[in-house]
């Protein structure tokens, strides 16, 4: 299970990144925004596969309707992740957010 801490660590490790509030919520920037708190327990992210995830997995990934205008964003429950699938949500959303490694 994948912790709010593990965002932490793993997005303040990729070179660049800082953390600051977004809605009044821990956020992570590269270039620009790259992960945020949406509520607890529950992580946005950019992917390009936010469709593929949601529809074979919509317990884990899906969105509100907030997001609908965003079609990189992705809503992903921490609580179902595991430290290696949370890592790879990361990079990629590290990559889509203008980082570089």
């Amino acid at each position: 299970m994948a912790t709010e801490a593990d965002v932490r660590r793993i997005c303040l490790a990729m070179p660049g990144v800082t953390e600051r509030s977004s809605w009044n919520q821990p956020a992570w920037f590269a270039k620009t925004l790259m992960a945020r708190i949406w509520e607890e327990g529950v992580l946005t992210v950019k992917t390009a596969e936010r469709e593929a995830l949601a529809g074979t997995d919509p317990e884990t990934y899906f969105w509100s309707p907030h997001h609908e205008r965003s079609p990189l964003l992705v809503l992903v429950r921490l609580s179902r992740l595991d430290g290696d699938e949370l890592a790879e949500l990361l990079e990629e959303s590290f990559l889509l957010a203008g980082g570089r490694t």
